[in-house]
């Protein structure tokens, strides 16, 4: 299992440093903020003009596939017509994910225990996490923190760092959560002891689209990321192929 990298700010030398790197991480957090703002102004409209023309097509499918019922030896039209019906929710799909993904997101924050946060989500996720063979473990500090959170979204980011893991982990093994506090902030690591991540993955995880697994939609990581960030926060992950991988959010304190 690959273990959390030391928290920031361990060592008083490295301040000026610390200081540094957090001034290049909102930079980049505010050139991501933009670049999306201008993307969900262009969602919105492309939104509009995809969604009816679909809802068109999906409708004219439906009374196409109603005719064909009627007609004797037309089983192989009737199954093209299925599968264009299929591609047609898939797209609406896709259009659905990226206006999440782009559009305007909403933080409702309030002040909240961050340790009773992830054990309601430990137990909300211990079913699925048996069904796969893989054993959840905490570590959660004992100065139980309180963060200014929105708890609805912080929990769907952790679930998708949830849900990364065992993928990562199709025979089992071991999922850790873990908090721990340091002056003001406080560091939470989702580890696992699965597949790792590549090389030449790793560049690229959290851009929006990016995926290595069969039917996945790019978008987990890349939202994890912005919620994080949204909330002035800090991801980043450390990974040894055949070992496993260590994501650590670094969030605010209250």
């Amino acid at each position: 299992m690959v273990e959390p990298a030391a928290h920031p700010g361990a060592s008083t030398a490295k301040s000026v440093d610390v200081s540094v790197d957090n001034l290049d991480r909102e930079r980049d957090r505010l050139a991501r903020v933009e670049q999306l703002a201008r993307l969900g102004e262009l969602a919105g409209g492309l939104a509009h003009e995809l969604k009816n023309p679909l809802s068109t097509i999906k409708l004219n499918l439906q009374l196409l596939q109603e005719d064909l019922m009627q007609l004797p030896g037309a089983e192989t039209s009737r199954a093209r017509a299925s599968t264009l019906r299929k591609e047609v929710d898939r797209l609406g799909h896709t259009v659905d994910d990226f206006l999440r993904f782009a559009g305007r997101l909403e933080l409702h924050t309030k002040p909240t225990q961050l340790n009773d946060l992830v054990r309601d989500l430990i137990d909300f996720f211990r079913p699925q996490a048996q069904a796969a063979n893989v054993r959840l473990h905490t570590s959660l500090c004992s100065e139980e923190p309180l963060c200014p959170l929105d708890p609805n979204l912080i929990k769907q980011a952790l679930l998708n760092l949830m849900l990364n893991a065992v993928q990562a982990m199709p025979d089992g093994g071991d999922l850790i959560i873990r908090t721990h506090v340091d002056q003001n902030r406080v560091y939470l690591d989702v580890a696992d002891t699965g597949s790792g991540v590549s090389a030449s993955a790793a560049s690229h995880i959290f851009e929006a689209y990016y995926t290595t697994k069969k039917g996945g939609t790019g978008l987990g990581l890349a939202t994890t990321r912005r919620i994080i960030e949204e909330h002035r926060g800090h991801i980043s992950f450390t990974s040894e192929p055949g070992k496993g991988t260590n994501f650590r959010l670094d969030l605010p304190l209250q």
